[in-house]
């Protein structure tokens, strides 16, 4: 899938690009992507060490080797996509719960069945970690294709001390296998295990007192998310397990306010999280504190449509009221197996009303603060790492309008071609 070409010492250089979006406020233009027309940049040792115009290239990247030199014509040059919200390791799919979704049945009909959530860490339970590592890597083989060279990844689908540890463990194994880089989240607290139907309190305990401390003495994860909602975790109970993770340095993120309003935009505010995801039933007053707060909105449209929901998060109103919006797949095998970012932006423009440079900032600059990573990745720039795109798109409205095709021509991570397509 993902065929890897080392560049030479002296670098690499991508030059005549019909427009080079930067991202960056160092280059302004109308449309506030920092778009640079027929530009080029240079990549030395994994980071952009120069950017700017073709005509102005320094003189000693003007000829070269033909192998270290890419002639962009025609073409679009751009950071490489960030998907800030995914469950990329579990075992099994739910192919069956589809149809069954299909035929009328109801999420909580589906569950009494034996389905939902609670299937799928049945088979992550019962998967080796060789196994999950396998299917990891099939997954990130398709993000990559799809021009994706960040992701955020969850656990969450054990819900056990040794289940977590286990999906965390195959992240951290697929970060140091794959090109796509990865950064981890714990998230114990997704629902309740059958076990502890009727112990709540105990299973938060669990989470608190074992779960916790164990990521952090591995070091398998960099935040801690919790899924705060009316039938996974009350308000009282996420504060509690996100502050406890704050005690062990995992920083939070929250899965609020998606199936109805809770007030989880507020406790994103108040316990200084880092993003707050889904947002369907966001309040007037949680846009207000993320807006002071500084959190920034990761809105998963493609589990708005796949669960044929009719709510959307409201990301007119959040952009208009300073709130940085991301955009993600939210990749699951229960509400939105795709692993195709693009088709997130189409969906971004038509159900948020999002434009096609409000949706790229989301997948690029706003994705890297969603997960900390704004000073390294999300611009091009230089002194940053040379993670970006070649598209075969005339243009950068083209992206969200031509949907369902993937327009990725080639996917450079930190100076490395590590993608490219393969032609008839």
């Amino acid at each position: 899938m993902n065929e890897k070409r080392e560049t030479m010492d002296k670098g690499l250089v991508i030059k005549n690009i019909q427009e080079l979006l930067t991202l960056s406020s160092s280059f302004r233009d109308p449309t506030g992507l920092g778009i640079i027309q027929d530009g080029a940049l240079v990549v030395q040792e994994g980071k952009i060490s120069w950017i700017g115009k073709t005509e102005a290239l320094p003189g000693e990247w003007i000829s070269g080797q033909p192998q270290n030199i890419i002639n962009a014509t025609g073409k679009v040059v751009m950071p490489g996509f960030i998907d800030a919200h995914t469950h990329l390791v579990f075992g099994g799919s739910r192919e069956n719960e589809f149809e069954q979704r299909i035929e009328g049945l109801t999420y909580l009909e589906i569950a009494e069945r034996g389905g939902g959530i609670l299937s799928t860490v049945e088979a992550t339970r019962r998967a080796s970690f060789e196994e999950l590592f396998i299917l990891g890597r099939r997954r990130l083989d398709r993000f990559l294709s799809n021009g994706v060279t960040t992701i955020e990844a969850k656990s969450g689908y054990g819900l056990s001390v040794e289940d977590e540890l286990k999906i965390l463990r195959v992240l951290k194994a697929l970060n140091q296998d794959h090109p796509v880089e990865i950064v981890s989240t714990f998230l114990g607290a997704h629902t309740l295990p059958k076990e502890f139907r009727e112990e709540r309190s105990k299973y938060v305990d669990l989470v608190i007192q074992r779960m916790i401390p164990n990521v952090a003495e591995e070091g398998l994860a960099e935040f801690c998310d919790v899924f705060c909602e009316e039938k996974a975790f009350t308000l009282e109970e996420s504060r509690k397990i996100l502050e406890a993770g704050k005690e062990f340095g995992l920083k939070p993120k929250i899965h609020a306010d998606q199936l109805s309003p809770g007030g989880g935009a507020e406790l994103a505010a108040e316990v200084g999280a880092i993003s707050a995801d889904h947002l369907e039933y966001v309040s007037s007053k949680g846009i207000e504190l993320m807006a002071e707060k500084g959190v920034t909105a990761v809105l998963l449209p493609g589990a708005t449509f796949f669960l044929s929901m009719k709510k959307y998060p409201p990301a007119r109103e959040m952009i208009e009221r300073g709130v940085r919006v991301a955009l993600s797949t939210d990749f699951n095998p229960g509400s939105s197996m795709t692993e195709s970012l693009p088709l997130m932006m189409t969906m971004g423009c038509l159900f948020y009303r999002m434009t096609p440079k409000e949706v790229i900032q989301a997948v690029t600059l706003n994705a890297a603060r969603s997960i900390g990573r704004e000073h390294e990745i999300g611009t091009l720039e230089p002194g940053k790492k040379a993670d970006l795109l070649i598209l075969e798109i005339p243009n950068y409205k083209y992206l969200p309008y031509h949907f369902g095709v993937n327009h990725t021509e080639c996917v450079i991570k930190q100076g490395k071609i590590v993608y490219e397509r393969k032609r008839p």
